[in-house]
């Protein structure tokens, strides 16, 4: 007589599912991301020097704001990579401050994360009071 398989199995390859789906999407954004980084390299301003104060700080402006926004999206690169490494090793959807698993709804609308939503949710409350 066989065994019936347990439904956490089919809960496992579901969620294993999931997680191929998930990483099909990180892929997606990561290559949208270096083609975007290409263009943004081409579009970043030169640093100039101007005769008029107003025009300067302009410049310098414009050209802080695209760094920091390289900065973000290096950033998110890095994030992207660290999920498809932990997807590809079987380490993904894991709270790295309580050990329990992720939901699965959370990781589709936040791939990158590495919280369960009470951890993040915790964390977000305590620099909140160290910010007062």
């Amino acid at each position: 007589m066989k065994d019936k398989p347990k439904v956490k199995d089919k809960k496992m390859s579901d969620r294993e599912q999931k997680f191929q789906e998930i990483r099909k999407k990180l892929l997606m954004q990561r290559e949208e991301l270096l083609s975007g980084a290409d263009a943004s390299l081409n579009a970043l301003p030169e640093e100039n020097v101007y005769s008029e104060m107003g025009d300067q700080a302009s410049s310098d402006i414009d050209r802080g704001f695209m760094l920091r926004l390289r900065g973000r999206e290096r950033k998110l690169l890095n994030k992207i990579e660290e999920a498809i490494e932990k997807i590809d090793t079987g380490n993904y959807g894991t709270c790295e401050v309580c050990g329990e698993e992720i939901n699965v709804k959370r990781l589709e609308a936040r791939p990158v994360t590495t919280m369960c939503i009470d951890c993040k949710t915790e964390q977000e409350e305590e620099e909140k009071l160290k910010e007062r």
